[in-house]
């Protein structure tokens, strides 16, 4: 964990609490045969700053994360010493109280494939602090590793990886090979398609038990934090990697979803006859920039791209203020990693979502660039 977590700068101090809905369906991962799925979240929202004084901060990682974390990652994680510390705490505050009579636009956040649900907690705090209540989704066997409230756990699946991409090695140099083709984006978008067929199965299937999490833990929002979230405003969609392709479905195909953002993820799924038509950003490192060509076409509302320099995907996620590998995070300072990205999703957010702006101000400089694509005719 970072010594130094980046503090958020919105008028709001941030508040977070947990909630599991339990055994909602019938599990359909084949390591939980006839099984059932919970599905955990997490949610961070505005509070009063001062409500917040004499709280204790949340708690960053549990002894079973820091585990599944050093494990994974081979990170020199330490969690009796994070403790001793002081060093184990994110910048919110465990069930501080809500602010009274005051209802926040609501984003809805969906982790990486073998991330975990707070693993952009960062970013999900930042949102908080500007006004946003952000409810992260957890996906079990899934991610690196999804706790429950009852206080167990399940880690990834066995051979998840293999399952992905198949057959894995023949499947990863076709997709490393389509990164650096070049065509018009209707080219692109047909030879990804064309990929994800032959060998990304499992994930296009994935993707729709993704929505289907993340709208069971909708409804728990609806009917337990009403005095909370404007629902009335429509919901926000974000997430990273295989979460911001579930962004994308969801904008997609349910009315609710008024707007998403997708970082850095390959748009898995069945596309074929749909038309986006709600306001979209894809955010990508350069290397990626070919995998949402289809979410640059097909759409009756603004689109928007942001390709950020010298970056990786790994740098979209917390862990960029914990490993410094270039080939794993990118070049780009951290802390200036982690401000470009919370600017874009507060700009993209407060036109769209809390319609506070009338046009997102995006501004491409020597770390960033943005187009826009205009709705199709």
């Amino acid at each position: 964990m970072s010594k130094t977590p980046p503090v958020p700068k919105g008028e709001y101090a941030v508040g977070t609490m947990t909630y599991t809905v339990c055994n909602e369906r019938a599990e359909t991962m084949y390591c939980n045969p006839g099984g059932s799925r919970s599905v955990p979240a997490r949610v961070y929202y505005p509070v009063r700053k001062e409500s917040v004084e004499g709280l204790q901060k949340a708690q960053y990682m549990s002894e079973a994360m820091c585990k599944a974390l050093a494990k994974t990652f081979f990170l020199p994680i330490n969690y009796k010493k994070l403790e001793k510390e002081d060093r184990n705490r994110s910048e919110c505050f465990v069930d501080a109280p809500f602010i009274a009579g005051k209802k926040f636009p609501l984003i809805i956040f969906n982790h990486g494939y073998i991330s975990y649900r707070e693993g952009n907690s960062y970013l999900l705090i930042e949102l908080a602090s500007q006004g946003y209540v952000v409810i992260s989704v957890g996906h079990p066997y899934e991610a690196l590793l999804t706790e429950f409230d009852d206080g167990t756990n399940v880690r990834t699946a066995k051979n998840l990886a293999l399952k992905k991409y198949s057959p894995p090695v023949k499947a990863m140099s076709a997709m490393k090979k389509f990164t650096k083709e070049t065509g018009t984006n209707e080219e692109l978008a047909a030879k990804f398609d064309e990929l994800q067929k032959q060998y990304c199965g499992f994930s296009i299937e994935r993707i729709y038990e993704w929505e289907k999490d993340t709208l069971v833990a909708l409804r728990y929002a609806k009917d337990n934090f009403a005095d909370l979230i404007d629902f009335d405003k429509g919901i926000g969609a974000a997430g990273l990697s295989f979460g911001g392709a579930t962004s994308y479905a969801l904008c997609e195909d349910e009315p609710e979803f008024v707007c998403g953002i997708n970082m850095d993820g390959g748009l898995f799924g069945k596309h074929e006859g749909k038309i986006l038509k709600t306001p979209f950003l894809h955010i990508n490192c350069e290397t990626n920039r070919n995998v949402v060509a289809r979410g640059l076409i097909l759409h009756s509302k603004p689109v928007y791209h942001a390709v950020i320099k010298d970056m990786q995907h790994m740098g979209f996620s917390d862990m960029k203020h914990t490993i410094t590998m270039k080939s794993q995070m990118g070049a780009l300072d951290a802390d200036i990693a982690h401000e470009i990205v919370c600017s874009i999703h507060i700009s993209f957010f407060d036109t769209y979502l809390k319609k506070s702006k009338q046009d997102p101000a995006f501004e491409s400089n020597d770390v960033v660039t943005f187009k826009e694509y205009s709705p199709d005719e």
